[in-house]
């Protein structure tokens, strides 16, 4: 399979035919739902609800890591808790179908959060909680860290090696780059060491879903392991709303203060990544199409600008 153009063979054809192989009888109802990373489509079915189907990209988790993934989902479900877990056929989750590795879900709808509510926040407060403390029980084995080398070094190392990057403004992007690593390794080095646990990894409103019951996540393809303040800093705007979830989060577990110290670095590193994201996946024909600014150098001197404002705020 090329990794040039890695769902090229992926035709509605395609999926509907791995549909079938699980047992099921597709309608040949397809809708291809929001997704870059990987390919998502909802499946209709004959005399049954919709079923989510995600095709892996390949070569980016192992099949081990992919399994642990579905196996905390699930985890996380037995636990009564509200998240997605993938469908099981003859025991397994991970399924295979010419060359191509996905998984089947339950169709879940919803809305999106109203993040300015103080009730919604510390719901999403007490659920997280709750998703920490089975996140804590055991360690992730399979899947990665977020660390100075998964969200820093591996993406500007991307960034360098894509062909975006203007040649230009290669010696400022260097230099913005190693000056905001070394003020994420200095914050992280006078911080010390900070409890670790399994979390969800991109806990953003994306991938958060409202309705009559209350919220639900979904999409666990980034589970990573990480201080408990990634699963936080993105569903509060402010320090108020921070305040809100971390009101509903103490309900269910303590929270280290210490770690707010912390969303800076957390920002930071996400800015480097997802520059160094778009670089890597640029051959991917839908990158060039869902984010055509980067192939502007306007938009990398801006990002450039980005990196040394970031860098200001944690020296």
């Amino acid at each position: 399979m090329s990794t040039d153009t890695p769902y090229a063979r992926l035709t509605p054809d395609l999926v509907l035919d791995a549909i079938s192989a699980c047992g099921l009888w597709p309608d040949g109802r397809l809708m291809a739902l929001n997704s870059y990373e990987n390919r998502v489509w909802q499946v209709g079915l004959e005399d049954a609800a919709p079923v989510i189907a995600k095709f892996y990209r390949p070569g980016r988790w192992s099949d081990a890591a992919i399994v642990e993934e579905h196996t905390f989902a699930q985890e996380l479900a037995d636990a009564e808790l509200p998240v997605v877990a993938p469908l099981a056929f003859e025991g397994h989750t991970l399924l295979f179908h010419e060359g191509f590795r996905y998984a089947l879900t339950p169709r879940r709808g919803g809305r999106a959060p109203e993040l300015e509510a103080p009730d919604q926040l510390q719901w999403l407060g007490r659920l997280i909680a709750r998703m920490h403390v089975v996140g804590a029980r055991q360690p992730f084995v399979h899947r990665g860290r977020l660390d100075r080398d998964s969200m820093v070094r591996q993406p500007v190392q991307a960034v360098l090696a894509a062909t975006l990057l203007p040649t230009s403004l290669q010696t400022n992007y260097r230099a913005a780059a190693a000056r905001l690593d070394s003020a994420i390794a200095a914050r992280m080095e006078a911080l010390g060491p900070v409890r670790q646990l399994r979390l969800h990894g991109d806990c953003h409103p994306g991938n958060l879903l409202w309705t009559d019951a209350g919220p639900h996540f979904v999409d666990f393809d980034d589970a990573r392991t990480g201080p408990a303040v990634q699963d936080l800093w993105m569903l509060a705007n402010d320090d108020r709303a921070m305040a809100a979830v971390l009101e509903g989060y103490r309900q269910f577990r303590d929270f280290d203060d210490t770690e707010l110290m912390l969303i800076p670095v957390l920002r930071a590193m996400r800015q480097l990544y997802y520059a160094g994201w778009i670089a890597a996946r640029w051959h991917d024909p839908a990158f060039p199409a869902a984010f055509p600014f980067a192939a502007e150098s306007r938009w990398w001197e801006q990002h450039i600008a980005d990196l040394h404002e970031l860098a200001d705020e944690l020296e």
